[in-house]
């Protein structure tokens, strides 16, 4: 395993953002067990591709994330790759808590009130990230909750599996192309919990080795060795993506 870079601690619900540039890895370790972790993806140079969450699932054809599935743009991309994975199972599907919500479950805890134990929720904690870059509402899209598992029955109801992480569970995300990273460590929205659900993720960048001929994540399907080519026109400064 490569050194580490950077490190820091994503505190119990909070948010923050970054760029993290191709070649390198983010790697999140869940301190407690039962974190959550928001996460939106970007294209630093051109905001406008951004990540595609119906996307990846459809062409990977699966409900969960996990390790060898890749992270896709609205642009046929790949974003990121996961190249480990012991918690097994991320959401896709479910989006991210709001005010009303958070607020109904557990309270309204202000700064005034709490200080940075306040309650805060992934729908503004995500519009607070993206200011900072000139993005707003209208660049909202769906996204992924890591270290969170959501079932379905065979009638289509979504069933949360709280405390699917446990302490030290890691994920670890290859980035194949300069990517703006949004996240948060707010309540999954379908999580029930009595107490306020928050936990804190330490996360690290590395530098990743080159990505192999027999790379897992690149040839785990057809469709994920046409987004590596996409990605390879796309730094050879060709427009356009493989068919």
């Amino acid at each position: 395993m490569s050194s580490i870079l950077y490190e820091d601690t994503l505190d119990a619900g909070c948010h923050w953002s970054m760029t993290v540039r191709r070649g390198h890895s983010l790697r999140l370790i869940d301190n407690e067990g039962g974190a959550n972790v928001g996460m939106l993806m970007y294209n630093p140079m051109s905001p406008l591709e951004r990540i595609n969450v119906p996307d990846t699932l459809k062409c990977q054809h699966t409900f969960k994330l996990t390790k060898g599935n890749c992270i896709y743009s609205d642009m046929g991309r790949v974003f990121c790759s996961i190249t480990e994975d012991s918690a097994g199972w991320h959401d896709a599907a479910c989006g991210t808590c709001n005010k009303a919500l958070v607020e109904k479950r557990w309270g309204r805890k202000t700064y005034q009130q709490a200080r940075n134990d306040m309650h805060r929720n992934g729908f503004d904690s995500f519009l607070i990230e993206l200011a900072k870059y000139g993005l707003g509402k209208k660049d909202l899209a769906a996204n992924l909750n890591l270290f969170s598992r959501v079932e379905t029955d065979n009638d289509g109801n979504l069933r949360f599996i709280e405390n699917a992480s446990k302490a030290g569970d890691v994920v670890e995300l290859r980035f194949e192309m300069d990517t703006l990273v949004v996240m948060h460590s707010c309540p999954h929205p379908l999580n029930t919990s009595a107490q306020w659900p928050v936990k804190p993720v330490t996360w690290q960048l590395r530098e990743a080795e080159a990505v192999a001929s027999d790379d897992y994540c690149q040839n785990s399907c057809d469709e994920n060795k046409r987004g590596f080519m996409n990605n390879y026109l796309y730094h050879l400064g060709v427009s356009g993506g493989a068919r």
